[in-house]
């Protein structure tokens, strides 16, 4: 209780600041690749329960002569990249907190096929509701392995409080005005999560 409601005292003043810029971002998304301003996708939240996780659009819907997706970093546009860069695409990830689905400090939510990959101790990572952001994106984001950030999780799992949330919500701050860790080493974004096979 006590961290929902600090949660909802960050996440409202936030969210009535940042409305005119998100505003201003979905009328210049709707210009640079037309409808549908928000990217909605199931991801797994609290013990693994999908919702609907909002970001705003960064890339087009570009595809192949096989009617396939064009890989994302064909796909990203000079706007969605600048987006990305400074965690903007992120922004209505406010509403998710605010209905309750996430909080602003958490194991960042992945994709719902990721969910029968996990090791028991990685799967420990749904036992909180994803983050905004979380120890794992303040030490690394994506430039660190899977294996890593799924150690990161679950360290935070163990370790959680009110105290440990503002650190990481004040080196959030920190990381996104250098713009650390935006992708891994020769990828647009994060290479899929495939666990390694272990004989």
């Amino acid at each position: 209780m006590a961290k929902r409601i600090f949660e909802l005292i960050v996440t409202i003043p936030l969210f009535i600041a940042v409305s005119p810029l998100m505003l201003i971002i979905a009328a210049m998304i709707r210009i640079d690749m037309g409808k549908g301003v928000l990217f909605k996708q199931m991801r797994p939240g609290y013990m693994g329960k999908p919702f609907v996780n909002y970001k705003f659009r960064t890339m087009r819907n570009a595809y192949d002569k096989n009617n396939q997706l064009l890989p994302d970093g064909d796909r990203l546009t000079a706007f969605g990249i600048w987006l990305r860069r400074n965690s903007l695409d992120e922004l209505p990830e406010i509403f998710n907190v605010l209905k309750g689905d996430m909080n602003i400090v958490g194991p960042r939510p992945l994709l719902m096929q990721y969910l029968d990959r996990y090791t028991a101790e990685q799967a420990r990572r749904h036992d909180v509701k994803p983050g905004i952001t979380g120890w794992a994106q303040v030490n690394g984001r994506n430039a660190i392995s899977w294996e890593e950030k799924f150690k990161l999780d679950v360290w935070y799992v163990e370790n959680y409080s009110l105290k440990l949330d503002l650190k990481i919500i004040l080196m959030t701050i920190k990381k996104v005005m250098g713009q650390e860790g935006i992708a891994a080493d020769g990828e647009s974004t994060m290479p899929e999560f495939k666990p390694v096979k272990r004989i």
